[in-house]
C-alpha cells in the first residue's frame, strides 16, 4: 500500500493512504477521476448552485473562480487525493455568510445530483456526501452569529 501525505481541511496533518484505502479499495479521488474528475464535478456543481436562486445570495462577492480553485482543493483534499487544501479553515471561510442548515441541505443536494451525472455508484455517492456532511455543523455554526 502506497501512503501519501494528507491534509485535513481542518488544517490538521496526518498520513493516509493515497491510491489505496486501508481495505485495499482505491481512493474516492482516484474513483472520480483524481483531478480532472474533481474539477469537472466542481465546474458542474456550482453551476448549479450558483443557479439556484435561495443560495446565489451566499456567494454574493464571492470571486468565483478562487471559490471554484479552493473548492477544487479542498474536495481532492477531503476525498483522499495528494493535492493540500490552502485555503481558510472551514470557519473563517463561511464566518458571516447567515448559513442555516436548510441552505445547507440544499447545496448538499445540488452535489449529490452533480455526482449521479459522474461514473461513480451509489455507494461512492454517498461516501462522498458523508464527507462533506462532516463539515455541516462548522459551516452552519460559522454562517449564525459570528459575525453579528
Amino acid at each position: 500500500m502506497r501512503l501519501a501525505r494528507k491534509y485535513d481541511i481542518r488544517g490538521s496533518f496526518r498520513v493516509a493512504a493515497d491510491v489505496n484505502t486501508l481495505d485495499n479499495k482505491v481512493s474516492l479521488y482516484v474513483r472520480v477521476g483524481c483531478a480532472n474528475g474533481i474539477r469537472d464535478i466542481v465546474e458542474r456543481f456550482y453551476e448549479r448552485v450558483i443557479a439556484d436562486p435561495k443560495l446565489k445570495p451566499h456567494f454574493d462577492g464571492v470571486p468565483i473562480d478562487k471559490l471554484r480553485r479552493m473548492q477544487f482543493e479542498f474536495f481532492s483534499a477531503a476525498l483522499g487525493g495528494p493535492i493540500r487544501y490552502s485555503g481558510r479553515t472551514i470557519v473563517q471561510a463561511h464566518q458571516g455568510r447567515k448559513i442555516a442548515r436548510v441552505d445547507f441541505q440544499a447545496f448538499v443536494e445540488h452535489l449529490f445530483e452533480t455526482l449521479k451525472e459522474h461514473e461513480l455508484d451509489d455507494e461512492d455517492r454517498y461516501a462522498i456526501i458523508a464527507r462533506i456532511n462532516t463539515y455541516a455543523d462548522e459551516v452552519i455554526g460559522a454562517g449564525v452569529g459570528l459575525d453579528t
